[in-house]
């Protein structure tokens, strides 16, 4: 009986297109929740980073969310327009952009609360598991930000 040799190049085998696909597909399950909000999944992310530390300047809010200006600044463009983030010269650093939340911004986190479990429900998967592949997942970030 002859052995088949395994592909190396096969597309099922290829660790970016499963990363690629599955991220396509989780965001999808995103997009849904977060259009209700006015949001789209980048701007979800901004808000997540700002409900975490408010204010905080541009520049680390990119450093976070791994974003180059010209990509954040747009977000931010149309995050300010909606009412839920205010940018302004950081008074201590005029070199540096703040953004901090607004009234708005601060009240969209509790219409924000639930999407981790809905998605997590969506999903099927205990929450146990999803925490686990997202460790997987960090630590994976990790190695490519080291090599």
């Amino acid at each position: 009986m002859a052995q088949t040799e395994i592909d190396p190049l096969a597309l099922d085998r290829q660790l970016c297109f499963a990363l690629a696909a599955t991220s396509r597909s989780v965001i999808g399950l995103y997009r849904d929740l977060l259009e209700p909000m006015g949001l789209t999944h980048p701007q979800y992310l901004v808000m997540l980073a700002l409900w975490e530390h408010d204010p905080r300047s541009v520049r680390d809010i990119a450093r976070e969310l791994r974003l180059d200006s010209a990509t954040l600044s747009p977000l931010l463009k149309r995050l300010e327009a909606s009412g839920y983030v205010r940018r302004a010269r950081s008074t201590t650093d005029e070199r540096q952009l703040e953004v901090s939340l607004t009234t708005a911004g601060r009240a969209l986190r509790d219409r924000a609360r639930s999407v981790p479990t809905t998605v997590a429900d969506r999903l099927g998967w205990p929450l146990e598991r999803l925490e686990r592949l997202k460790d997987e997942l960090t630590d994976l970030l990790a190695v490519v930000d080291a090599a």
